[in-house]
């Protein structure tokens, strides 16, 4: 059997993520409307087209927390709706995903797509245009085979493997993305690498570039053990907790140590990426998820 005791912090872990994936990617759609302003043509479209994709991804987590509510906690909601609300939030999030990316692995290049205006051709190449068609590309047909698995028709193994290759694939998106912020960073600045060696900045890069790499890899090491498996019960839920918990404390970690210790060396494009423009800073609590998942114990016969 289960212990019992498993299951309220996990629920409450879920509800309080899916809360503040609502609350942060509401803010960051109703910010992007207000200062919806004159500039340049292609920067007007990328910041347009990436409203509408938070658009899509405010509906994603609204209805998370709707799902999870009404499952969870006041029992008005069945398995077949919850079923249903599911797949409305992957597909609403690959459209997020289609909408925002591809149009924004263009931006910065304008009229000329050699144009250095918004820094060095192979700054845009690394923190523009080839995260961006990745996640562009990668996540739509990702989440679009993960919703059509989800089907009460279909063996839950289809979509148990398809929603292990997505999760996997979100790691390898950011880590690409992550990746690119930091290379950019040691491009344009002055002081180039002598800024990355830093000691707290190099623990960052090292997290990230490295870190964030081996979560991925081992997260497909997983992806490719567990394909196939016939139910959820079956999954080791205690690997994908640790996975989901170490992925939040990444982002604890990189958050933390500027909380402390400020922007080590100044403001870098790294700095003001990941604490300005970042859309995914919802994800520090996600430890709040995995916690419970390592508590959790298979049932038994």
């Amino acid at each position: 059997m289960v212990h019992r005791d498993f299951y309220l912090p996990l629920k409450t872990g879920l509800l309080l993520v899916s809360v503040a994936w609502f609350t942060y990617t509401l803010f960051q759609f109703v910010s992007g409307v207000i200062h919806a302003n004159n500039q340049p043509w292609f920067i007007m479209v990328t910041d347009t087209l990436g409203t509408v994709g938070l658009g899509f991804r405010t509906a994603a987590s609204f209805a998370a927390v709707i799902a999870l509510t009404s499952y969870f906690f006041t029992r008005s909601m069945g398995k077949a709706e919850a079923l249903m609300s599911l797949r409305w939030i992957i597909l609403f999030e690959a459209a997020y995903y289609l909408v925002t990316f591809i149009p924004s692995a263009f931006w910065g290049v304008g009229d000329n797509p050699f144009s250095t205006a918004y820094g060095p051709l192979l700054g845009n190449l690394v923190v523009n245009f080839i995260p961006c068609i990745v996640e562009g590309v990668l996540m739509p047909v990702v989440l679009v085979k993960f919703f059509l698995a989800l089907n009460p028709n279909k063996p839950s193994s289809k979509a148990i493997t398809w929603g292990l290759i997505s999760a996997t694939a979100y790691l390898l998106v950011f880590w690409i993305s992550y990746l690119g912020n930091w290379l950019y960073t040691a491009i344009t600045i002055t002081e180039g690498i002598d800024y990355v060696i830093l000691p707290l900045n190099l623990l960052s890069f090292l997290l990230t570039t490295v870190g964030l790499l081996i979560l991925t890899l081992y997260a497909a090491y997983f992806t490719k053990k567990s394909a196939g498996t016939e139910s959820w019960r079956k999954l080791d839920m205690r690997k994908i907790g640790a996975v989901a918990t170490a992925f939040g404390l990444y982002f604890d970690a990189i958050y933390l140590m500027w909380i402390y210790f400020d922007s080590v060396g100044g403001w870098s494009p790294w700095y003001a990426w990941f604490l300005g423009h970042n859309v995914d800073l919802w994800l520090l609590i996600l430890p709040l998820a995995g916690l419970p998942l390592l508590f959790y114990k298979k049932p038994t016969d």
